[in-house]
Parts: structure tokens; sequence; C-alpha cells
């Protein structure tokens, strides 16, 4: 991938997760603020675990085994290209109808299952919802495989967008969660119709199928996406069924300190999202060159900048969480301040995951991470079990952080193993960072005694800021130059 490629592709998909957090923001906001009770919102993201949990059995990892397999054959023998989505939609759309038919038929069944009664009016969205989710990420996964993930980012963008208005409408008109359950089925059926359409005239309909799939075709895209459903089907236990958890054996409300906490967490990984997102199948391509150590140079430049951002970020999210989530959402989401102090680890390790996930999988070191990411989940549901009795969704989050770090650090031994990483570099680096961050650290919490209401938190935020650019740029760590001209 080219300077220029990358550049195009990355801001594309930064603008998308843009949008997406911008609507996703504003959507907690109104939701929290204005239109559901800490109880309604808890059930609401109940469901939404339970959804994405079933979920999982409606992917089976076919999109990204597509894309690799895309990656693979665009190049050298582009005629297969059309045998691979076609095997790969086939197997996904006989997943969803399965998944689908068998949710709508057993909500209340599920609801009694997860031990959250209140869920059982919503279990009949679920197969609406599951349908409509999965072959939207299926079109926005595949385009990555093309290496044209500006497609990527419109169908992800037009699914944010319009979630703001079809949940907001949901509320008012069908009341309660339900209602906005609704808008989410109705907003993911649009990003499907959007990312099926342009899969297909633009790329599917554009390619010369061979004379016939090589031998086996059908099967290695199957084959392939079996470790790729294990690392997802962990993934899943990870990020869903401590909410599931939660809301089973401490109540609704605990759900929505937890589950708002998540969400501010997902919107701070919006940059290493869109980074990894868009140079993860550079990766496959520079090991099919055999040219690892260009791609070593590229993950370490990754690494760098992705914990140069993401560290002080969490230091000061932990910092200012208790004027924040109290000025913002309220002081009914008070209790969600410790939660979302304990997730500032986790958004650290997250960025970490995200530039660093999908490149074994194009490297083809995905069997590694599904043994890993298979473990550290069931680690995580048995610390779950033992500390939300008694610490509530706090003990969740402390679950999450003590597992993940245990995945991240096996992905980097993964990663060194494959592409020959200079350690020593990147620990000088992080040394470097860590003095950043205490730094900045000391100014924000001097402070934070100044903060009256949301003008004096902006005004902290911002001179926190301003003092991790100064010391990252002093220091040679950030050259905002290069950056302005990336993004420009």
């Amino acid at each position: 991938m080219d300077a220029k490629s990358f550049a195009r592709g990355f801001k594309a998909t930064l603008g998308a997760r843009t949008v997406h957090i911008a609507s996703n923001g504003l959507l907690v906001l109104v939701l929290t603020r204005f239109l559901l009770t800490p109880t309604e919102y808890g059930i609401l993201g109940s469901a939404l675990a339970v959804f994405g949990v079933a979920g999982l059995f409606a992917d089976l990892g076919t999109s990204k085994s597509a894309a690799r397999y895309v990656t693979e054959y665009r190049e050298n023998d582009p005629g297969q290209v059309p045998y691979v989505l076609r095997a790969a939609l086939r197997y996904r759309l006989a997943a969803v109808v399965v998944v689908a038919a068998a949710f709508t038929l057993f909500s209340g069944t599920i609801a009694h299952l997860v031990n959250q009664p209140d869920l059982a009016p919503l279990m009949t969205f679920g197969g609406a919802y599951i349908a409509f989710y999965s072959l939207s990420t299926f079109a926005v996964v595949v385009f990555q495989g093309f290496n044209k993930v500006t497609w990527s980012a419109v169908t992800r963008a037009t699914g944010s967008a319009s979630l703001i208005v079809f949940v907001v409408v949901g509320v008012l008109v069908f009341g309660g969660a339900g209602g906005a359950l609704l808008g989410y089925v109705v907003s993911y059926g649009l990003a499907t119709v959007v990312g099926l359409g342009v899969l297909y005239w633009k790329f599917y309909a554009t390619i010369d199928s061979a004379d016939a799939p090589d031998d086996g075709l059908s099967r290695r895209v199957l084959r392939y996406s079996v470790p790729l459903t294990a690392t997802q089907g962990a993934n899943v236990l990870d990020k869903r069924i401590d909410t599931i958890l939660v809301g089973a054996i401490v109540g609704p409300v605990a759900v929505s300190y937890y589950y708002l906490a998540k969400n501010i967490a997902t919107f701070i990984q919006a940059p290493a999202a869109s980074l990894g997102f868009t140079i993860s199948p550079t990766y496959g391509e520079q090991k099919a060159e055999d040219a690892r150590s260009a791609a070593a140079r590229l993950y370490e430049t990754t690494f760098r900048h992705t914990l140069l951002l993401y560290v002080p970020a969490a230091a000061g999210l932990v910092l200012v969480a208790g004027p924040a989530v109290t000025l913002v959402f309220g002081d009914k989401y008070a209790g969600a301040v410790p939660v979302v102090q304990v997730f500032s680890g986790y958004v650290v390790l997250e960025a970490v995951t995200l530039i660093t996930s999908d490149a074994l999988d194009y490297l083809g070191r995905a069997r590694e991470r599904a043994w890993a990411k298979g473990a550290t989940s069931a680690a995580n549901f048995a610390l779950n079990l033992v500390l939300i009795p008694s610490l509530g969704a706090v003990g969740a989050a402390w679950a999450t952080v003590a597992t993940h770090s245990v995945y991240v650090l096996v992905n980097l031994y993964v990663v060194h193993h494959e592409l020959d990483l200079s350690v020593s570099r990147l620990l000088r680096h992080v040394a470097f960072v860590f003095g950043i961050t205490l730094a900045m650290s000391a100014v924000v919490f001097a402070a934070l005694p100044f903060v009256s209401g949301p003008l004096s938190l902006v005004a902290v935020v911002l001179l926190g800021g301003a003092v991790w650019a100064g010391l990252a740029t002093v220091s040679g760590l950030l050259d905002l130059r290069r950056v302005v001209a990336v993004l420009s």
C-alpha cells in the first residue's frame, strides 16, 4: 500500500468511525439524560449483549476468511475472487437464517436463560437485528480484503449516521428500550442494503470469473474460518458475556453503569481501530512478497504511535472520570465513575489489540491468536463469576483488564516471532511515553480542583492535551508536520 492509498483509506476509516462516535455519543447522551431511565438503559445494554453473543453463530468467521482469500487472489488470480465471495456469502446466509429463526422462536426461553425476564419483549427483535448486523459487517470486512476500506467506511457511516435518527424516533414513537432496539434494526438494515449493494455492483459484477474454482476453494474458505470463529467467539465472550453476567447477577442498573463505561472506552478507540483496519492487509501483502523486514518496521511504527496516544489518554481518563461522567450524563450515573476508571487500562490494551489482531490474521497466524483468545476468554468468564457478586460492575471491569493483559502479551509475542521486532527500541519508546504521561498527569491533577462546570472541564482536558503534544513534539516522538501531511 503506497502512502497516498494508506492516507486515503485511513482518513476514510477514521472519518467513518468519527461519524460513528459522534452519532453513538450523542445517542448515549440523549438516551441517558432524556429518554431512558438507568433501568431501561441497562435493559437495552443487556439485550444488545445477548444479540452480540448470538450473532457469533451467524458469523462463523466467514467474512474475515473471505477477506483473507480475496487479498491472496486479487493480484495473482482475480478470476477466483467471485468464487470466494459466493462461497463465503453462501455460508453466511445459511448461518444467518438458522440463527435468526431460532432466536425468534425461542426469545422467551433465552430471556429466562440469562435470568433477565425483562428482556423477553426485546428478544423478538433478535432475529432481524442479528441478520442485518451480520450482513452489514460481512460487507465491511470484505472491502478490507480488497484493500478498499473507503467503502467499509461508507457502509459503517451509513449505519452510524442513521442510528441516532432511527433510535430516537423509535423511542419517541414506541417508547422505552423496545423502541430504541427497533431503531437499531432499521439502521443496520439500511447499512446492509448499502454494503451488499456496493459489494455487488462495484466489485463482484466487475470481475470476470475463472472457468472453474480452484480445487477445494470453498472448503478452504470454510476451514480458515474455523480458527477465526474461535477467536471471534472468544472476543464476543470478552465483550458481551460480562454485560450479561452483570445483568443476571446484579441487575439492570449495574448494567447501565457498565454499558456506559464500555461505550466511553469505545469512543476513545477510534484512531487505533481505524489504523489497524486500514493497515492490516498490507502485512499480508508484504509477507507474500517476502518483505518481513518492511512489515516489522511498519508494525513498530504503528505500535509506537499507538502507545504515545493511548497511554496518556488512559491516564487522563482516570483523572477526569469523576467530573466528566456526572457533568455529562448526570448524577444518577455517578456509580459508573469507578468502572470508567478501571476501564482506562482496557483502553490501552484494546488499542494494541486493534492494531495487532487483524495483522495476525493476514500474516496467517489466526490459529495462535484463536488459542490465546479462547484461553483468556474462559479465564475472563471465570473471573467475572468470582468478582461480580462482591464488586458488581467494577469487578467485571477488573476481570476484563486482567485477562486482556495476558491476551495482548501473547499477541505481541506472536508478532515478534513472525516479524522479529526490535524489542530494545520499543522498550525505550515505552519509557519515554510513561515519562510524558507522568508529566501530563501532574498538570491535570493540579488543575482538577478548578473544575466547576463543563467549560472548565473542557479547559482542563485541553490543557492536558497541550502539555502532551508539547512534550511529545519536543522529545521527537511526535512529528506534527508528518501527521498533518498524512491527514491532509
